[in-house]
């Protein structure tokens, strides 16, 4: 009676996840949820105003359908400014968040039966927008020993006639790994020399730990720039996840197939939203570095709080703001009487005895871990990995 595709779809485990912790909370259970994918920040109090504003000046109506040229214009020089990426305003196409945005360039290079190269772990939603436009998901899976980023020896294996695209997300969520120059030129010869497209999700660019760097696939050539479509927004850096504005840069020809496509299915993303994320990306970038600071602070303390944790370990992330919790280890152990096979057990017994929301591994390709956000403050994540080390203890 419903449609097979749509039966496929899998729901969020990551929202699923944070409502029950929610939903937990609001009965008056004292949870600690390290589920939450946004910041714990208010949005900064400029870009705050700037959508106030837009109301009380009645800018209320339709933009264009692939955004406000102001806004476009903003983007450009920002793609210039910091990831030396020249692009025109026709190249550039906003979208209800980076969620629509990913939807919307899947639905305008795949054809029924086209593959696409994930790595995993992976962003829960990937698979799942490749399936909704009739494509096949290839999940690839990587090693923690190269810090779980896909090596070409492990994208050729994958690679068929029917390949189409490979997702590169950097910094990653749920890894927050960070791919290198050098690495980025191993996928880019690997992709050019297949003709294949790039989807380079940089959602969390500026949430970047030490003295690493981001750099965007697209700049390292003519080439490559020509097959990559970069995928950003304003969510992550600005603590802006409700306000639902992300954007992509590619190839003119495919963002006006994209801006055609989003005529249809939402016209144009919110206009107070636009103003908005105007103000966030031509205003002070102070409020960026605060939160950065906060969140290295915070990713610190946590990787050292895990380290001394028995039986549990985890890489150091270099960006984003996450940590994949290794449980494997305690596989095949009870926790009162209930035997732990697998991560979603692991979280399920956590949860109903301990309080503590993860999030299991299994939506992310990675079988072995549970996701942790640091999005939290840190008192939470004292609380809560404090409860987790008391659950591991009494693990038999």
């Amino acid at each position: 009676m419903f449609a097979k595709k749509a039966l496929s779809i899998s729901p969020s485990p990551t929202l699923a996840i944070d409502a029950l912790a929610k939903k937990m909370k609001s009965e008056g259970v004292d949870v600690v949820g390290f589920g939450a994918g946004e910041p714990d920040f208010d949005t900064p109090e400029h870009i705050r105003d700037a959508g106030i504003r837009a109301i009380t000046d009645g800018y209320t109506k339709y933009t264009p359908a692939a955004g406000s040229l102001e806004l476009q214009q903003a983007i450009c020089k920002k793609l210039k400014t910091d990831n030396g990426l020249d692009y025109s305003p026709a190249e550039i196409v906003i979208s209800n968040g980076a969620k629509h945005s990913l939807t919307n360039i899947f639905a305008a290079i795949l054809d029924p039966g086209d593959e696409v190269i994930v790595p995993a772990p992976y962003w829960v939603s990937y698979p799942e927008m490749v399936k909704l436009n009739d494509g096949v998901p290839v999940v690839l899976p990587t090693r923690a020993e190269n810090r779980f980023k896909a090596t070409v020896k492990e994208l050729t294996s994958a690679l068929t006639v029917k390949t189409k695209a490979v997702v590169l997300n950097s910094p990653s969520n749920p890894t927050g790994q960070v791919y290198s120059g050098e690495e980025l030129q191993a996928v880019a010869r690997f992709a050019v020399e297949n003709n294949l497209f790039v989807v380079s999700d940089e959602i969390y660019e500026k949430l970047i730990y030490g003295e690493i760097r981001h750099i965007s696939i697209a700049s390292l050539g003519e080439e490559i720039k020509k097959m990559t479509i970069v995928v950003n927004g304003v969510s992550k850096t600005y603590a802006m996840t409700g306000w639902r504005i992300g954007y992509t840069a590619c190839d003119a020809g495919l963002a006006k197939i994209m801006g055609n496509i989003q005529s249809h299915a939402t016209s144009n993303p919110n206009s107070m939203a636009q103003k908005a994320a105007l103000a966030a990306l031509e205003g002070s970038q102070e409020c960026v570095q605060t939160m950065r600071e906060a969140f290295a602070a915070r990713r610190d303390f946590m990787v050292k709080r895990i380290g001394d944790l028995a039986g549990l370990y985890c890489i150091e992330p270099e960006g984003a703001f996450y940590v994949l919790l290794g449980v494997n280890k305690t596989f095949g152990r009870s926790y009162r009487g209930t035997v732990l096979k697998n991560c979603d057990d692991f979280a399920s017994a956590l949860l109903e005895n301990s309080q503590v929301a993860v999030v299991p591994g299994s939506g992310f390709g990675a079988p072995d871990f549970v996701r942790l956000s640091y999005a939290v403050s840190m008192e939470h994540i004292s609380k809560g990995l404090d409860r987790i080390e008391t659950f591991v203890k009494e693990l038999r």
